[in-house]
């Protein structure tokens, strides 16, 4: 792919998996345990798990790009595994001239 593509994709894929886990996490769960509707769980689910996917594999493609060392490579991936973190890898790492 494209470096441009990669970096819309990466973008893209970091916002759309914060929404994913809003989603999931503010709204289907609490429909579930509080007032027991699953009817948002299984595709909040499924959408969230498709976009934690798509960060993964673009966070991959992203690296080179970017030109991540092995430990902000290791934050990138990471950031998949907290909520909202993702904004923060797109924020602060995504960037071409960072300070070291």
């Amino acid at each position: 792919m494209q470096k441009k593509k990669i970096e819309k994709w990466f973008k893209i894929s970091c916002y759309a998996e914060c929404v994913s886990c809003v989603l999931l996490f503010l709204i289907a769960m609490p429909l579930k345990y509080c007032f027991h509707s699953t009817i948002l769980m299984i595709p909040a689910g499924c959408m969230h798990g498709i976009f934690f996917t798509g960060y993964i594999v673009f966070a991959i493609l992203a690296r080179k790009i970017y030109t991540w060392d092995d430990e902000d490579f290791v934050f990138a991936l990471m950031a998949a595994f907290f909520p909202f973190a993702t904004i923060w890898v797109e924020k602060s790492l995504a960037k071409y001239d960072r300070e070291e």
